[in-house]
């Protein structure tokens, strides 16, 4: 049945909106931010802030939109006298004991303090400057989260949080009045799996990540959308790089997927992608040390292998790589008419859920795209793959380190590093991480969701898709592609459960792919 709308005008501009919406949420489908502290989507309503005063004709006082519904005929108004002065009113008595030390704070920039004095503010304060402001020390509360209780405007985000969402109430607020503030509990500390996510609620700089604490400012920082790589969930995060270094990962709202969470374990999951000892041009093997060379010159040279091979290949793949690289690589060999083996294999750890959020939680699978590569005919027999490969003609390896000593036949090695087993490889590919390219994984629902370049390849690094297209391409399989788009479009056409999708189509928060998924 479809959803009952009720109809009301905010700010002159007629909604329609599902009966049971608040009015804050109705006025972002005017056009309008109601300017709040304590409301979040994610959260449960508090109404402890006051900042989302606004008028509604026929009422006799101003209502916060965050806990009141729309009705049918509401009027509402967001910048009538009365609210905004009701507004100038609250910013002023937050401000009272406020630090004014934007300069050094973690959040200038990104502080919605800062944005909504600027917007609803007044133009100084009442209190005369000698006035002493409160002063409270810095505390830790926990492995990766500082607490700085000067600047807390005492939103409860936190707390709600914790009691909610990651049912694990070890934040409140403790006494009263002027002199409240959030405490931990005495015997705790916030070390929970989600624990991380307060820093990102927090709407000033009171909570503050230990990791990213003087890293940069914000208006320093490249915002690139991504996908978490740290467990098959494929949580939707931000990259956020600062001169071509990622510095920090964030949570990206979707609400078929992570809402807005992601846990710690995905966002300390980045220090790889800063690796220094990458490889940055091909290498191929002569007089038994390996080489550095053009692409052209290594191209050939995997190409004459490829074309030689005998009657048995084995592609031994990572699940991180991506769905278009997985494809074209595996394109390399069905076109041969051989007998193709390609497998590979999971690193599994624990099973970490967020109560609050059903069937969010970081997975025991630490592979972003295993489902993809299942998808595209790749195995989990990784250990049969192995022994495979001791009497192949042909060994590919794509970014996985865990590969045999010695093989009969060659062994091509494409990755972002070179580990110690694969000096033995005849030619080394230098392929970009999933910071330095586009490219889509599948989620362990059979979601494809794209991820954004946020940074630079070193060298002549290039995204995996681009290696193996272009490969495909010399031995008369197809066009060589020159975007991910394109790669990608290649991988709906010939694969059934990607057909009709498309990069316009997923966005940036992705759709299923047409295939019945396991339970």
């Amino acid at each position: 049945m479809p959803e009952e709308l009720v109809n009301l005008t905010i700010d002159g501009v007629p909604v329609g909106v599902p009966k049971g919406t608040l009015v804050i949420e109705a006025a972002k489908q005017a056009g309008v931010l109601v300017p709040h502290y304590c409301y979040h989507p994610g959260l449960s309503v508090a109404g402890v802030c006051r900042m989302c005063l606004v008028e509604i004709e026929k009422q006799p006082k101003l209502a916060i939109a965050c806990a009141t519904q729309a009705a049918e005929g509401m009027v509402v108004n967001t910048q009538s006298a009365a609210a905004k002065s009701a507004r100038t009113g609250v910013l002023e008595f937050l401000l009272i004991n406020h630090p004014l030390d934007c300069p050094i704070c973690d959040q200038a920039g990104e502080c919605e303090l800062q944005d909504f004095t600027f917007q609803e503010g007044r133009a100084a304060t009442r209190y005369s400057p000698d006035y002493p402001k409160r002063f409270n020390p810095v505390e830790d509360f926990g492995p990766d989260v500082l607490y700085v209780p000067n600047r807390c405007i005492l939103c409860t985000r936190c707390v709600r949080f914790m009691e909610d969402v990651a049912r694990e109430p070890v934040l409140n607020v403790s006494e009263r009045g002027d002199r409240a503030y959030i405490g931990v509990h005495p015997e705790a500390r916030l070390d929970h799996p989600w624990a991380g996510n307060v820093v990102d609620l927090c709407p000033v700089g009171s909570l503050l990540s230990k990791d990213f604490l003087h890293k940069a400012r914000a208006w320093e920082l490249d915002k690139a959308a991504s996908v978490c790589t740290g467990c098959s969930q494929g949580c939707n995060i931000t990259l956020d790089t600062r001169d071509d270094v990622v510095v920090r990962v964030r949570p990206r709202p979707n609400l078929e997927v992570n809402r807005y969470f992601i846990c710690d374990h995905g966002r300390m999951n980045y220090r790889w992608m800063n690796r220094g000892d990458r490889i940055e041009a091909p290498l191929v093997k002569r007089g038994g040390e390996l080489h550095a060379t053009d692409w052209p010159d290594a191209l050939e040279r995997v190409t004459t292998v490829l074309r030689g091979a005998g009657p048995r290949v084995v592609a031994l793949v990572s699940p991180r790589a991506s769905t278009e690289a997985l494809f074209f690589a595996r394109e390399l060999f069905r076109g041969g008419g051989g007998e193709w083996t390609g497998a590979f294999q999971v690193v599994m750890g624990e099973e970490a859920p967020l109560p609050g959020v059903p069937d969010l939680a970081l997975r025991a699978e630490r592979a972003p795209n295993a489902r993809g590569a299942e998808l595209l005919g790749y195995g989990r027999e990784y250990a049969a793959a192995l022994a495979a490969a001791e009497s192949a003609a042909v060994v590919l390896v794509l970014d996985e380190p865990d590969i045999p000593v010695r093989t009969a036949g060659t062994l091509i090695y494409v990755g972002t590093v070179l580990p110690e087993r694969a000096r033995d490889a005849d030619v080394v590919l230098p392929i970009a991480n999933v910071a330095e390219e586009d490219g889509t994984f599948v989620n362990r629902d059979g979601r494809v969701q794209r991820y954004a370049q946020a940074k630079p390849a070193p060298g002549m690094a290039r995204p995996g898709w681009w290696v193996f297209s272009e490969l495909g391409a010399a031995l008369g399989r197809g066009e060589p592609v020159a975007s991910a788009a394109e790669a990608f479009a290649r991988v709906a056409q010939a694969i059934e459960p990607f057909r009709g999708l498309s990069h316009a189509q997923l966005g940036f928060t992705g759709k299923p792919a047409a295939v019945a998924v396991p339970a």
